[in-house]
């Protein structure tokens, strides 16, 4: 599992790049909250929004993760272990007074910018369109 990437994912990478794109400026894979040992993929400080980018299968998507054949019991434990700890950091960060924003992999890049979008533009008290003016 060490070749498995933890941050940098194509996925990351793409929704990061088409962000930048439109002008969002923000930080990569950073503790929101520096006492929590829990790391945002993307992170908009200021606005205090943690954007979470979830792989379907380590994250156990309900509309595309397929368990796998061997070894099914401790699969089984370790999804529940990281769907435990996600539920875990989204309430951290919320008592926390952040923002958690999660999308999953499958949903197209352009909703999920402009969602992120939105949500800092409310922030900053100005909307923000798709063309990022």
């Amino acid at each position: 599992m060490r070749s498995n990437r933890g941050r940098d994912t194509s996925f990351e990478r793409r929704i990061r790049s088409e962000l930048h794109r439109r002008g969002l400026r923000y930080r990569v894979n950073r503790r929101p909250v520096p006492d929590v040992r829990r790391t945002a993929d993307v992170v908009f400080v200021r606005a205090r929004i943690a954007v979470m980018l979830d792989g379907c299968f380590w994250h156990r998507c309900p509309d595309h993760f397929v368990m796998p054949k061997t070894n099914v019991e401790w699969w089984a434990a370790k999804f529940a272990r990281n769907q435990q700890r996600d539920r875990e950091t989204t309430n951290l960060l919320v008592e926390a007074g952040w923002k958690v924003l999660r999308f999953w992999e499958h949903q197209p890049t352009d909703e999920i910018a402009d969602m992120i979008e939105g949500t800092v533009g409310r922030y900053y008290g100005r909307p923000r369109t798709a063309a990022g003016t």
